[in-house]
């Protein structure tokens, strides 16, 4: 288990203690999107849950917000490979778009434009780039963008094309993954010590560190009824298995039928169904 103090922002905990501070999140899109002048009117909401019904797979985002251009952020810290990450934010697209179109609504140019970020520590594509930016464009005629306001952004912090970026960018990336990046700004970064302090003081808050301790006890009770319950069924189903076995025996060397063999072995006659679905 690691401490609060080892945690970095790849760590889901701490990346959301941390950005539900709007003016940090503010400072961590401005860093990202390239966009000094980016202003959020609403506060940062972490773990927000979208679902359209009751019965449907609902989501929960890492941090969503909006700015005073009415654009819908969602950033989401995926620390473990998947390979079903990009039909994943495609998925988080369209619940996200489902919450912003009010019940009744006929005119569906009123859904506010959407950012969905995710940010990884390895590269999904391959091609080495630290930023990858998808929007609709045409197949035809690549020059015509469809304008739909989607967007979708995938940040690996492992890049190489430092061309490509700020340094400040940069610095984020290292600080994200190893807490540790502000050394190659060459001038002082507003943003980024923004960031850097709210780690700081997010760290030393004894009432986080309770809550980490607690979030993790849930979580290894969880993994560990987990593990009993499988242990559970697998005891249950090793029975299932010799009870078929010693009914094939019965009736291979006994020359008994199914229900006699079961019968001889005191199996209750009300899973008798059930052992004549195995054999």
């Amino acid at each position: 288990m690691k401490t609060l103090q080892e945690l970095t922002l790849l760590d889901k905990f701490l990346f959301d203690e941390v950005v539900e501070d709007r003016e940090t999140y503010e400072a961590l899109l401005r860093i990202i999107l390239g966009e000094e002048e980016l202003n959020l009117l609403t506060e940062a909401e972490t773990e927000k849950e979208f679902r359209t019904a009751p019965w449907l797979r609902s989501i929960r985002v890492d941090v969503f917000a909006m700015d005073d251009d009415s654009t819908v952020y969602n950033t989401e810290m995926q620390k473990e490979w998947r390979d079903d990450l990009i039909k994943r934010t495609r998925y988080y697209q369209a619940l996200i778009d489902s919450s912003l179109l009010a019940p009744g609504e006929i005119n569906f140019n009123t859904i506010k434009n959407t950012t969905i970020i995710m940010i990884m520590p390895f590269d999904l594509f391959g091609m080495g780039k630290y930023i990858y930016t998808f929007e609709e464009v045409c197949r035809e005629y690549p020059e015509l963008t469809l304008g739909d306001g989607a967007k979708r952004i995938f940040i690996n912090t492992r890049g190489h094309n430092t061309e490509d970026v700020s340094p400040e960018f940069v610095a984020l990336m290292k600080f994200i993954e190893y807490n540790e990046g502000e050394e190659i700004i060459n001038q002082s970064s507003p943003n980024l010590d923004r960031i850097m302090n709210r780690v700081s003081q997010v760290k030393a808050n004894e009432k986080v560190g309770v809550k980490y301790m607690q979030r993790w006890e849930e979580e290894a009770i969880i993994r560990h009824e987990g593990r009993e319950e499988g242990r559970a069924e697998g005891l249950v189903e090793g029975r299932q298995e010799a009870a078929v076995s010693n009914i094939r025996n019965l009736m291979k060397n006994m020359k008994l039928t199914a229900e006699q063999a079961m019968e001889a072995l005191g199996i209750d006659k009300s899973e008798f169904s059930k052992y004549m679905t195995m054999l």
